[in-house]
């Protein structure tokens, strides 16, 4: 719940912080510096999770083609495409559209969305946490660029993250045995790595078009259990 309460706090500290400057703006040198130290941020703990998780896989092979599988699944969905154009067509000075624009790109990343799994199923809060300095940082530019009305974008990225929480921790959490939350955390490693490099500006990594490898290890460990394979 910890991860939970900073990613709120980070996106209304943030957004309070941007509105105050609404007027002088920030600038790309500092916004640049910003999200340069999230994305250092980001790489050390995707590092972390594939380096702790990797020894404790059973199946070295399974986040090798869970990548690739969701890669291709995601390329074919055109996932970053369509959420590419979404972004676009909310993309107007208005703040409604402001608003639907910040909700997407806070809500739908590696960090929102493994995150809150990652703190139901083992405690761990360090991709929360991270996720939240992210969220300070968007907030703050979105709050300098459109203003106080950008306050109504925490509470739905409370309920989104809140909600992937309470399924992973109530609802399925006979289902993430230790197995499952190891090629889970290995995977989400990768990707939060690939959202590190991105913000780094060492690769434009397609984010988005991997999502899907997330679900390949449980679409594996629901065929185990039901057919007693592998």
């Amino acid at each position: 719940m910890i991860g939970l309460a900073a990613n709120l706090a980070g996106a209304v500290i943030g957004t309070v912080i941007g509105c105050l400057f609404k007027k002088r703006g920030i600038s790309k040198r500092y916004e640049n510096a910003l999200y340069g130290a999230v994305g250092l941020a980001a790489l050390g703990i995707g590092i972390e999770n594939v380096t702790e998780n990797l020894p404790k896989s059973h199946y070295p092979v399974l986040f090798i083609i869970s990548l690739v599988v969701g890669a291709l699944i995601g390329t074919w969905l055109n996932l970053d495409k369509h959420f590419t154009n979404l972004i676009s067509k909310f993309g107007g000075s208005k703040l409604a559209s402001a608003i639907v624009s910040e909700t997407l790109l806070l809500c739908i990343g590696a960090l929102s969305m493994v995150g809150p799994v990652m703190a139901a199923i083992k405690n761990d809060n360090t991709m929360l946490l991270t996720a939240a300095a992210l969220v300070f940082v968007c907030s703050i530019i979105s709050g300098a660029g459109f203003g106080w009305g950008m306050l109504t974008v925490p509470p739905i990225l409370l309920a989104w993250q809140g909600g992937i929480y309470l399924i992973a921790k109530y609802i399925s959490a006979d289902f993430f045995t230790g197995p499952v939350v190891v090629e889970i955390s290995l995977v989400g490693g990768f990707l939060v790595i690939a959202t590190a490099f991105s913000l780094l500006k060492i690769k434009d990594i397609k984010t988005l078009d991997f999502l899907p490898a997330l679900f390949i290890p449980v679409i594996f460990f629901i065929i185990k259990n039901l057919t007693g394979w592998f």
